[in-house]
């Protein structure tokens, strides 16, 4: 597809299309592959995990990427035996574990995430989304009285850390934690530093729902990215709109990715910690656009959880920290916070309009 003389690319990704587009100033650019880059993917973290490098000389770049992916998910899978978080988990109300070194900064990101969000987010979740499984073979909708069982053990000020010895501790049996909220936006930041270390200075990071753009358009040397955001109530790649964006993560969560049907009703996977149950509010999709993927993981639920107006007022405070968000409510409307206004695009002919709500 061609718009001038400038080739736009779309590439399917979870927050949706990537096109290399003209935004802002040139600059002088590294050698790049800008029509034949090095990539590859393969299934992990529950989904299918791409990295695509455009430096020269830089293909080992992409294997590395990869191997970084498999690492650290093998620490932080709930999905099998032997990971670190399930000998965490193993232990609750026993003793605490010492976890490798590289493992700690992730538990620390999801301690002060649960704590900044008063719990919105919370690392915790695992006794209840244990029981719903959605996602996971064996989903189901848990009875009452499971839920009512489980709440107590969904608390993050029940984690204790130890710095000294690296260890945690959860003080309950039967609690969990769960990082199905925060660990890929950690692994998507830990293989841009990976492919940093290879000396990488352009590539596509794509976690599914988390996107990670490094560099500026390799077919329009210092001009931005555009980054299409997801209709939540469209096939995956479809677009309701558009940002600009150089060394940026986008993240969506949102009720078009995993859920369980069951009697007709929907239950979406994303939890909230004082009930027990899926979330039903008007929201369709929190979108974060945030220098780290960690951060717009964490956020995207932690603001779902606040809900529109709560959810607003709540990021609209993350500006100082350069996190802006996108929210999409059922009721096909769309709000931004307040430092996206010159950078967001609503795409014309799609059935979304603009909100009007100022939080």
């Amino acid at each position: 597809m061609l718009k001038g003389k400038r080739i736009l690319q779309v590439l399917s990704v979870g927050v949706v299309a990537l096109a290399l587009a003209g935004c802002g100033h040139k600059q002088a650019a590294p050698k790049l592959r800008p029509n034949n880059p090095y990539t590859d993917s393969e299934f992990s973290l529950g989904t299918i995990c791409k990295v695509t490098v455009y430096d020269s000389g830089k293909k080992r770049a992409v294997a590395d990427g990869l191997k970084t992916i498999r690492h650290i998910d093998s620490e932080a899978t709930l999905t099998r035996g032997g990971s670190v978080l399930d000998a965490i988990n193993a232990n609750a109300g026993i003793k605490p574990v010492r976890v490798p070194k590289d493992f700690w900064p992730l538990l620390k990101k999801a301690q002060y995430f649960s704590e900044n969000s008063n719990g919105s987010f919370d690392m915790a979740i695992g006794a209840v989304t244990n029981l719903w499984k959605i996602g996971l073979p064996g989903a189901r909708v848990p009875k009452p009285a499971e839920i009512t069982k489980a709440l107590p053990l969904v608390n993050w000020r029940d984690v204790q850390f130890n710095a000294q010895k690296r260890t945690v501790y959860l003080t309950k049996k039967g609690m969990r934690l769960d990082f199905g909220g925060i660990a890929k936006g950690w692994v998507a930041d830990q293989v841009r530093n990976t492919l940093k270390h290879d000396g990488v200075t352009t590539a596509i990071i794509d976690l599914g729902g988390n996107v990670i753009v490094m560099g500026h358009s390799p077919k329009a040397p210092g001009r931005k990215w555009t980054v299409g955001i997801q209709d939540p109530k469209a096939s995956r790649g479809t677009p309701l709109g558009t940002i600009h964006a150089a060394n940026m993560s986008v993240v969506t969560a949102g009720t078009y990715e995993q859920y369980l049907m069951s009697h007709g009703h929907k239950y979406i996977y994303l939890f909230d910690a004082k009930t027990g149950y899926p979330y039903e509010n008007n929201l369709a999709s929190v979108t974060i656009v945030s220098k780290e993927s960690v951060d717009g993981d964490a956020l995207s639920n932690a603001a779902f959880d606040k809900g529109l107006q709560g959810g607003l007022a709540y990021m609209n405070h993350k500006r100082s920290q350069n996190i802006e968000a996108i929210f999409v409510t059922n009721d096909n409307k769309v709000y931004i916070t307040n430092g996206l206004k010159a950078d967001f695009k609503l795409l014309g002919g799609t059935k979304y309009r603009a909100g009007n709500f100022k939080a």
